[in-house]
């Protein structure tokens, strides 16, 4: 098959564009096609005539209320904060007393992915400054060390240049001999590929280079031992490309075997993201109330319920234990982006959804009546959550953030209905087209404008100019979300009969197989990283921003690795939620 080029995505909206032609909106409605299993025949009737819907026999939430209600945690308790403290100070003086580079990087390496470097921002900050200026990596020998040094300095921001790499290559290109004897260094090396950025082709050929030798030492060594483990999990999925909540979970169960761990600074982990939990769980015992208190689910039945889901995607972005307005706020948000996509998606018709669409371009509130009143439910919540944002947003910082929010949403209305037209009039868009509208139907853009002002940092208008017009940025994040979607939602929704996504576009225009397309998304996904890599690394928002914008990005890729974890609840999702919010960490440990 011959290479295609790389899809590129407009800026806004405004540069969409669609086939001259166009069905009439009664056109358009007769030759519907309509591929779902069922229909739901509605209550609600236009002009005495009955309006048959589609329905995607959306299971119910296997949280109930009760059950969420009921959940209750002992690290709540003072005494466990008391010994945190404790051990926080126990590991800061172990720290202090690194003396040697690689100690210092091995120890900050720890420290982030066990989850408790927020505890350690200024003595890693000292560390990761000397270690820069101190301008050694032209001059390191060692694969390892070289690599997790390139690999934490640009994960901060410092300006480092992958040539450090040529001198481990031989006359013909390739990697030294006597490196690929250095497991931990080749695999160390995998990890730091992953940070590369544009036309930095040594990378990318590490990447190629190292992702063979991992492959060949796992077929052979398979085993449960600390690298093998480590080795196994980056295959899967790099270091960069998981999310850190969860990455912590996991990995303070693996460091629990590594041969030189330390003790105090396990137990520190665990009790840290227990208490940690405890904060999540209350968080979530009162977004559940809320979600009952307003009712969408009951009153919005053909849609999904997944408040719990939609908590999660929050804790994934930003867990940060202060940020608890922040992960309430933005559970709201993605219960009403969930219940919208699901109108577009399956229960509105055509006619329902240009009406919606009109409304929310306008924000007027006089025109609310003339929605159906599943319509109006849904916009009168939605306008109690952007009034409540704007309110608290002017208290705090003094400006009035309204028309962002109502951009945000507009935005993301009409390119619901650009796919809601796509679909009823059976109009199949190329790859260019259809992500040049899928970035913004994704919902990323709009969950990270409301991101950035309910983090708190300061707001300057340089910035504000940025998110109106969708920074690089928000747009990177926002196509790598949507590619990730499309790749664990295909099966589901191709069955289903939904609006053609990615995979079918390509396709479609390229005689790809499933496989062929589904190997070019990724390839796409990949260069897209690395232009998000450099995007973080330029731009001038707020790290708190930065780092919510890129864990929100590969909390996309944790919860549809493996297929639709939104929307399907199989016992993997169920059982990695529990986890993540509901089951603490055994305290005790032993040595593997």
């Amino acid at each position: 098959m011959a290479q295609q080029k790389l899809a590129t995505f407009p800026l806004s909206l405004t540069k969409i564009t669609f086939p001259r032609e166009r069905k009439t909106s009664s056109q358009v409605m007769r030759s519907a096609k309509v591929s779902w299993a069922t229909q739901c025949k509605a209550s609600y009737n236009v002009h005495s005539q009955t309006i048959f819907r589609r329905s995607a026999n959306y299971q119910p939430s296997i949280w109930t209320f009760d059950y969420i209600q009921s959940l209750n945690t002992e690290y709540k308790e003072e005494i466990y904060t008391q010994r945190v403290r404790v051990l926080r100070e126990e590991v800061r003086m172990l720290l202090c007393k690194v003396e040697s580079e690689l100690d210092q990087l091995e120890f900050t390496d720890a420290l982030q992915r066990l989850g408790v470097d927020y505890h350690y921002d200024h003595e890693i900050r000292k560390f990761l400054d000397d270690i820069f200026k101190m301008n050694t990596l032209n001059e390191e020998n060692d694969l390892y060390a070289t690599t997790l040094k390139f690999r934490l300095l640009r994960q901060h921001g410092y300006n480092i240049s992958s040539d450090v790499f040529i001198r481990f290559k031989d006359d013909k290109g390739n990697l030294k001999k006597d490196h690929t004897l250095d497991v931990k260094g080749m695999l160390s090396l995998y990890e730091a590929s992953f940070h590369s950025f544009e036309d930095e082709t040594i990378l990318d050929e590490a990447k190629d280079f190292t992702s063979k030798f991992l492959k060949e030492y796992w077929t052979e060594e398979k085993g449960n031992n600390y690298t093998s483990l480590l080795i196994n999990h980056a295959l899967e999925l790099p270091l960069h490309w998981r999310n850190p909540r969860w990455e912590t979970q996991w990995f303070i169960n693996v460091y629990e075997r590594k041969e030189n761990m330390i003790p105090t600074l396990l137990q520190l982990a665990k009790l840290n993201f227990n208490i940690a939990q405890a904060i999540y769980l209350e968080e979530l015992k009162e977004s559940s109330r809320w979600w009952k208190r307003v009712g969408l689910g009951e009153k919005c039945s053909f849609a999904r319920d997944r408040l719990v889901e939609n908590y999660v995607w929050t804790v994934g972005a930003n867990s940060h234990p202060d940020l608890e307005y922040y992960r309430k706020s933005m559970t709201k948000i993605n219960s009403l982006i969930t219940i919208i996509d699901d109108i577009y998606d399956v229960y509105g018709t055509f006619e329902e959804l240009k009406l919606f669409t009109e409304v929310i371009g306008s924000w007027d509130l006089n025109a609310m009546d003339s929605l159906p009143n599943y319509m109006k439910t849904c916009f009168q919540a939605l306008n109690n959550i952007v009034n409540e944002i704007a309110c608290e947003n002017q208290e705090k910082n003094g400006y009035n953030i309204t028309a962002y929010l109502i951009k945000t949403w507009a935005d993301l209305c009409k390119s619901y209905f650009i796919e809601a037209k796509w679909y009823y009039s059976e109009y199949m868009p190329s790859l260019e087209e259809y992500l040049g509208n899928a970035w913004i139907s994704i919902s990323t853009p709009l969950q990270l404008i409301h991101t950035y002002f309910l983090i708190p940092h300061s707001i300057n208008m340089e910035e504000l100019n940025n998110m109106e017009k969708y920074s690089d940025i928000i747009q990177f994040s926002a196509m790598i979300s949507r590619l990730a979607n499309d790749l664990g939602t295909y099966k589901r929704e191709n069955e289903m009969g939904d609006v053609a996504k990615s995979i079918q576009c390509y396709m479609n225009e390229s005689g790809a197989s499933e496989v062929e397309a589904r190997e070019y998304l990724k390839s796409v996904m990949y260069k897209t990283w690395k232009k998000m890599n450099e995007a973080t690394y330029n731009c001038s928002f707020s790290q708190c921003f930065i780092s919510t914008t890129v864990n929100l990005t590969n909390m996309a890729l944790c919860m549809y690795q493996r297929g639709d974890g939104h929307t399907i609840q199989d016992p993997e999702i169920k059982s990695r939620i529990l986890s993540l919010v509901i089951k603490p960490i055994p305290l005790t440990y032993t040595k593997k």
